[in-house]
């Protein structure tokens, strides 16, 4: 019995992969820099002239709101990669109240250095900078990637429902491996 739930979830998984594999690609140039995005990952016009870029994924069965992914460049850096992991951490509750755990790592894209992050619980942020008014939405993750240069700082913020958001992590990792610096 254990075999056969293996040999399921073996085949769920490779499908699953295998899916994402076929799933065409768009290339998005932005302010110095390129990355990948599914083409069902669909362009908006970014709600503020802070982004360069911003996508809204449809949600999948059993999520009611889509997820978005919003591309921000500030120039000179927009602070550490520490503040800027803290404050998505902040944007984050636990069934505490507490801000949850953020994961971190580096990755590789394709001529830069990449800090992922995910964090996960009731998302809490502000509807716009500086407003009081917030969302509450429980059962929100964060995925984020954050380029650092010289001269600017790219952070890819992607949030939306779990389901939605686990169901979009691989192609989320896929873009961070596509990720390039415009050289000059």
């Amino acid at each position: 019995m254990m075999r056969k739930i293996s040999l399921r979830l073996v085949a769920v998984t490779f499908g699953a992969l295998m899916i994402g594999a076929d799933t065409p690609t768009q290339t998005i140039k932005q302010g110095g820099v390129s990355f990948t995005v599914p083409t069902t990952w669909k362009s908006s016009k970014p709600g503020s002239s802070m982004r360069l870029a911003q996508f809204k994924l449809d949600p999948v069965k059993g999520d009611e709101d889509p997820a978005e992914l919003v591309l921000f460049k500030f120039a000179g850096g927009g602070g550490s990669v520490k503040a800027n992991l803290d404050r998505w951490q902040q944007q984050f509750q636990d069934k505490d109240g507490s801000p949850p755990k953020i994961t971190t790592d580096t990755r590789k894209g394709k001529n830069t250095d990449v800090t992922f992050a995910e964090t996960s619980g009731r998302y809490v942020a502000a509807v716009t900078p500086g407003s009081p008014q917030k969302f509450d939405k429980s059962d929100w993750r964060l995925l984020g990637a954050i380029v650092q240069t010289q001269d600017a700082g790219y952070f890819f913020k992607m949030v939306g429902p779990d389901k939605t958001m686990n169901a979009a992590k691989p192609a989320f990792e896929a873009m961070i491996k596509s990720i390039s610096l415009d050289k000059d």
